[in-house]
């Protein structure tokens, strides 16, 4: 076994150290890209002139700016961690993967 891969180093505290950091950055990206995105979409979405493609703008652009704040947290990260970490980045991406979809309903009220 190498020196710097431990057995122990996908326990507890890391999983809890990962669960912060990420709920952290889903709320962050989730507030900056709602802030980027105001002006797109209608607020009003049972108003008589409520096209789709408004809103099609607003939601291509919404999960466009998280999949590029998800890739490049993922590019720092693998930089960033020790060996023995890394393994948890993947989890923690497709998480996101899934989250970002889910982050729509409240980005339209």
């Amino acid at each position: 076994m190498a020196a710097d891969v431990r057995p122990n180093s996908s326990g507890p505290r890391a999983f809890l150290i990962g669960l912060v950091g990420f709920v952290a950055f889903e709320i962050l990206a989730y507030y900056l890209l709602r802030w980027a995105t105001s002006g797109l979409g209608e607020r009003n979405q049972f108003q008589a002139e409520n096209t789709i493609v408004r809103n099609w703008v607003k939601t291509t652009a919404f999960l466009l700016g998280h999949l590029t704040l998800v890739v490049a947290a993922v590019l720092i990260l693998s930089n960033l961690l020790p060996r023995r970490f890394r393994g948890q980045i993947m989890p923690w991406f497709l998480m996101s993967l899934l989250v970002m979809f889910l982050l729509l309903w409240p980005l339209f009220e």
